[in-house]
């Protein structure tokens, strides 16, 4: 795989044209989100970053496993401390804003966001997002926004198990992707989108890529019963319009989507 040298220093040298406050790089970590979470408790400032070669505890949204090999994916993880704290539910999708504007630059690929923030390319997952808030009684301390992404072919793994089926960035390309070019443009991004969080222009970049819109989709919803219905639209807020079979559009507001093919993957372990 080409890939630039990745380290602190090579991090420190690629982004110090964006407005990162600070880096911290592991060669291996269990988790960048908790050490993020730690970080912010010991004082982060907004924009930290932590970055990690390889992952052995990643996880993504309902503490799902998500699996970072040494040398072949991108496993980060950015701090902030928001002023406002009514656009919190737009964090998650900001980041799968950035990485598919990023994606978009690699070559002729359409890459799609499945609600609520998880990237997916001809269908199937490339890139996962967690984001996490921190709060100290009802005071917001900071979130932490995690980003997962499978850069090279050997990221994926049929042993692995899977929900969703998945794929890497390289086998969607057909070409070798560097990792250190597509973290630069992926921060880049998000910074761009940040600034606009509250505005109908971000909402409908986000509509523009939602997937399965216009497709009936199964929505597991956590301590309910799932949905069935097309998917329609996000609304201004961040929750997912759907259309049921008698024709009622209702709101979703929490849940896990699956589309048709999901009957016939694995299970995740």
């Amino acid at each position: 795989m080409s890939t630039s040298e990745f380290n602190l220093a090579s991090l420190r040298s690629r982004l110090s044209h964006l407005p990162i406050a600070g880096i911290m790089y592991h060669e291996i970590t269990g988790s960048t989100n908790d050490d993020a979470l730690q970080w912010l408790d010991q004082g982060a400032e907004d924009g930290s970053l932590v970055v990690a070669d390889e992952q052995t505890s990643g996880r993504g949204r309902m503490q799902r496993k998500w699996i970072t090999r040494k040398g072949t994916a991108l496993a980060f993880s950015l701090i902030f401390r928001p002023a406002k704290q009514q656009y919190l539910s737009l964090y998650a999708p900001l980041g799968a804003l950035g990485v598919c504007a990023a994606l978009e630059q690699q070559g002729n690929i359409q890459p799609q966001i499945k609600w609520p923030n998880d990237v997916l390319i001809r269908g199937r997952k490339i890139s996962g997002i967690l984001a996490e808030a921190a709060w100290q009684d009802d005071r917001l301390k900071g979130i932490v926004l995690g980003i997962g992404i499978n850069v090279a072919s050997t990221a994926v793994r049929l042993e692995d198990g899977f929900l969703f089926p998945a794929d890497s960035v390289q086998n969607c390309l057909g070409k070798e992707i560097d990792r250190m070019d597509l973290l630069v443009e992926i921060l880049r991004s998000i910074f761009f989108w940040r600034q606009k969080l509250d505005s109908p222009e971000f909402i409908q970049e986000w509509n523009n890529r939602l997937a399965f819109r216009g497709e009936e989709i199964r929505i597991n919803r956590p301590g309910q019963g799932p949905l069935i219905g097309e998917v329609l639209r996000i609304a201004p807020d961040g929750v997912l319009w759907i259309r049921q079979k008698n024709g009622r559009e209702i709101p979703v507001l929490a849940g896990d989507v699956e589309s048709g093919m999901i009957n016939t993957m694995r299970p995740e372990e």
